[in-house]
């Protein structure tokens, strides 16, 4: 039997060691056999496997995972700030008429984000201050989100609002993809989305983000979200609702997103992440103030 304990990096060995875990739990199932549930290390996922199918991950394997993942952070980051920069060109040619005699200010979407993972809600506040956007963040476990959306909502009040943490498809064999028991979060991410319309009902007044991993993505937008997860059902990665929240924050009001950009801005693209025609949230201002 593994060696393994709680706060252990782990891989399934019945899947050839594809994702890598951390346990966050190990307990017995009503046969006495010991069982851990797990959490994506950059994927958001959890799942549950018997003790005897995990095992450690090595030290040259866990190094090897997280350069993949400042790797795949970093290339899209750097793809966002470009395709950002060649946008501001655009923006800049409009201010060209009055630039000798107003100076403008930006003011980009703001976003609150609530996240049913502690270091996954980290990772993503360091990423949307790197795009110099502004961000709240809440660690919220997702069965509770739904209490807490409206009074953070009223409280923050937003332009933009990320709805995330883990999710799976549960059970083994044929799954019937519409019903909701079949998915271990998403009835949390669709009641969430819910009560934040009774608030905001606009699709473009408050843009939501809603899922993770394998979510009812159909169902979420039904809810109201503008976003979701995930199209085919496949693992997203931490950092898909930052990049989808960014072309949000930075497309001008008076444009629509453009779907197609968003998604590419994405990490895992059309088959994790999808949504519906949405208004910009980016204001341009002037005059910029000495002060």
């Amino acid at each position: 039997m593994a060696n393994v304990a709680v706060g252990d990096l782990v891989i399934r060995k019945s899947h050839g060691g594809d994702i890598v875990f951390k346990v966050t739990n190990i307990y017995e199932d009503n046969t006495g056999q010991s069982h851990c549930t797990l959490k994506g290390m950059h994927l958001r996922l959890v799942a549950d496997a018997p003790l005897s199918d995990l095992e450690r991950v090595g030290a040259e394997h866990l190094r090897n995972e997280i350069l993949h993942m400042e790797s795949v952070h970093n290339d899209t980051l750097k793809r966002v700030l470009m395709r950002r920069s060649m946008e501001r060109e655009k923006v800049n040619n409009i201010r060209a008429e009055h630039a000798k005699k107003y100076e403008y200010f930006e003011m980009p979407g703001r976003v609150l984000h609530l996240d049913g993972d502690e270091e996954y809600l980290a990772m993503c506040l360091k990423t949307y201050n790197q795009m110099n956007i502004d961000a709240v963040g809440r660690c919220i476990e997702e069965s509770k989100q739904p209490e807490h959306v409206i009074a953070l909502v009223d409280e923050y009040r937003p332009d933009i609002l990320i709805l995330t943490g883990h999710d799976a498809l549960l059970g083994g064999g044929k799954k019937d993809f519409k019903d909701i028991n079949n998915y271990r979060n998403s009835r949390y991410f669709i009641e969430s989305v819910r009560k934040a319309r009774i608030f905001e009902p606009s699709k473009d007044d408050l843009v939501i983000f809603a899922g993770a991993c394998q979510s009812y993505f159909e169902a979420i937008l039904i809810a109201g979200a503008n976003f979701a997860s995930a199209p085919t059902r496949i693992f997203i990665h931490a950092y898909d609702p930052v990049f989808i929240a960014e072309k949000v924050a930075f497309t001008p009001i008076n444009r629509t997103v453009d779907i197609g950009d968003a998604i590419t801005a994405s990490v895992t693209g059309a088959d994790g992440v999808g949504g519906i025609e949405t208004r910009g949230k980016f204001r341009l201002g002037l005059p910029k103030t000495p002060y």
